[in-house]
């Protein structure tokens, strides 16, 4: 691949911005950010203002241009889903299967293999159930809902070292601290959701090796002034990260804004959409395990719900969620950048990307003045 140098934007990367500079990009992957009168000879490519970021990382997308992962679980499914994402400035992804049953569990597995390898936005996969609890089910099917068993934890082994990235949701109910030490030292990703346990059993998953919480607030035990919940245990407990839904519909603002200021533990919260089939699509309706989830206009953005009014994941992509943070949340541009790059990175453990230093993916994203997304490359390639 030849190199590239990208002019015309200030360049943020992943910590703060770069104004009146170039990037350079070479086979791939960034070669450095470097001053205007002093470029390398390569292919010019000239940006009209803006900002030059890198692309950015939902660890949580169910489904995206007109497909849900869990109508088939494929690598075709995943690349259509990394697609109709990518129009809006996201660059890696985990698609995201939830409760399922086990032979659809082992699809998406058998899936994410080849698709990582392809190498065209997906970075991995979330498994968020089928160890979820009833309590807190939220949309998906209580009845598909179980304890992790041990031959659960040896295929979740098994799959994060094929795979390379593997994130699974699980309930504190439904797994016990000995599963969660035992998968976190192999490297997968456990996440805490979908739950109605005490702080006091979070924690203990969270001190075992629980690295996150999965959309904070959704689906789980509240923050009470004498029974914190899962709520409290993810703000108060300084190692924890915790994705969001920014879209107006999931978490009211002011709850956002509180999270924001009380988590600790710095750069602890990270933007994920829980989007479904319809981002990148112009339908208004699709099916979720037989059940109809409708798109209703209106607010920030519009909202999926079921027919009894639950909401069924997101209608909302990842530049709105910037967006939102910076209109509602209170955020500097720039930390909204690093929540949608830079923290889900660390979060993930994706080494190579969410930061534009020498070496990582030349994955990037160039956006307006306005916050609209003009250009995405993969690998320094035009997508």
């Amino acid at each position: 691949m030849a190199r590239k140098i990208f002019l015309g934007a200030r360049i943020f990367d992943g910590e703060r911005f770069h104004d009146d500079k170039a990037l350079i990009t070479a086979g791939g992957r960034v070669e450095a950010i470097v001053a205007r009168n002093d470029l390398p000879d390569g292919e010019v490519v000239t940006l009209a203002g803006g900002v030059l970021s890198a692309g950015f990382i939902d660890a949580q997308v169910n489904g995206g241009g007109g497909r849900m992962l869990n109508d088939e679980p494929s690598a075709a499914s995943m690349d259509i889903i990394a697609g109709g994402h990518r129009p809006y400035g996201t660059t890696s992804l985990l698609p995201t299967l939830i409760t399922d049953t086990s032979e659809a569990s082992i699809a998406a597995i058998e899936a994410a293999k080849e698709a990582v390898k392809a190498s065209r936005g997906v970075a991995g996969l979330h498994l968020e159930g089928p160890h979820l609890a009833p309590a807190r089910k939220g949309a998906h099917l209580a009845e598909l809902m179980r304890p992790v068993e041990e031959r659960d934890v040896k295929t979740f082994i098994r799959a994060r070292e094929e795979i390379g990235t593997l994130l699974v949701t699980m309930a504190a109910e439904q797994v016990t601290v000995a599963q969660v030490r035992e998968l976190a030292e192999a490297g997968v990703t456990v996440s805490i959701g979908h739950s109605d346990c005490s702080s006091e059993a979070a924690e203990e998953r969270f001190d075992a090796g629980a690295r996150g919480v999965t959309h904070l607030f959704n689906a789980m035990s509240q923050l009470g002034h004498r029974t914190p919940g899962l709520v409290g245990a993810a703000i108060d407990h300084p190692s924890t990260w915790c994705g969001i839904i920014a879209d107006g519909h999931h978490v009211d603002p002011k709850a956002l804004r509180t999270a924001l200021r009380a988590k600790r533990g710095e750069g602890k919260l990270f933007f994920v959409t829980d989007a479904m089939s319809l981002v990148g699509s112009e339908k208004d309706s699709f099916t979720l395990n037989g059940r109809t989830v409708r798109r209703e206009r209106g607010g920030f953005c519009s909202k999926l719900v079921l027919s009894d009014g639950t909401l069924a994941g997101s209608d909302v992509d990842m530049i709105s969620t910037i967006r939102y943070g910076v209109t509602y949340l209170d955020l500097t541009l720039a930390e909204a950048l690093r929540m949608a790059t830079l923290y889900p990175a660390r979060f993930l453990r994706l080494a190579d990307r969410g930061h534009l230093s020498p070496g990582m993916r030349a994955d990037l994203v160039h956006l307006t003045d306005a916050l609209a997304v003009t250009a995405t490359w993969l690998g320094g390639e035009a997508a």
